[in-house]
């Protein structure tokens, strides 16, 4: 797929909230474009991040490594933003590694144009407040999810959102991020899969 860093501008503008001219080019001046391959790890745990990604294309998960298990905390596809939400707003390090499970397509914006280019314009400012509370609602369902729901209800939640989710998201991650185990996950599936 050939793709610029303009392309990537514009569909962020009619994405989440319109950019003038002006901003646009300030924005395309003021971050990176990167295409990485799978695998290829954007945070690591631990690691200090001002950097949010914007996926043009292709898909990533931040997640936790505890008693040695891996845990899911967050997926972004195509037209999602991901950032170590706590290293880029409070300056720590990272509790979590954000790694790409597709080769990606990817704007990079360092925390200091965000506030640079949000003082600037106030079309940015509000497609920043509009980034930052569609990921506040995400997390919020997701919490609500994991305390209200059945193992069955919870997966019903991620396919109804993301109909594609078990085609581009190993089952054992998706698992995880739903707080089930692998073998819940399984009978789940077959059991759908026989009706």
């Amino acid at each position: 797929m050939r793709v610029n860093k303009e392309e990537i501008i514009n569909r962020i503008s009619e994405t989440y909230s319109k950019l003038s001219f002006k901003c646009q080019q300030k924005l395309s001046n003021n971050s990176k474009f990167l295409v990485l391959p799978k695998g290829e790890i954007l945070v690591r745990e631990g690691q200090y991040s001002d950097k949010t990604f914007f996926i043009f294309n292709g898909c990533a998960r931040a997640y936790y490594l505890k008693d040695g298990k891996d845990i899911s905390d967050w997926f972004a596809f195509d037209n999602d933003f991901i950032s170590s939400i706590n290293s880029f707003f409070l300056n720590i390090p990272s509790p979590h590694f954000i790694e790409l499970l597709e080769d990606s397509i990817i704007l990079e914006i360092s925390k200091i144009d965000v506030e640079k280019l949000s003082d600037e314009h106030t079309d940015f400012e509000r497609l920043s407040k509009i980034v930052v509370t569609k990921t506040m609602l995400r997390q919020q369902e997701r919490i609500s999810s994991m305390q209200f729901h059945s193992a069955e209800q919870k997966y019903d939640n991620i396919l109804s959102i993301r109909p594609d989710i078990t085609q581009r998201i190993p089952l054992t991650h998706i698992a995880s991020y739903i707080g089930i185990t692998l073998e819940t996950l399984s009978r789940i599936r077959n059991f759908k899969n026989r009706i």
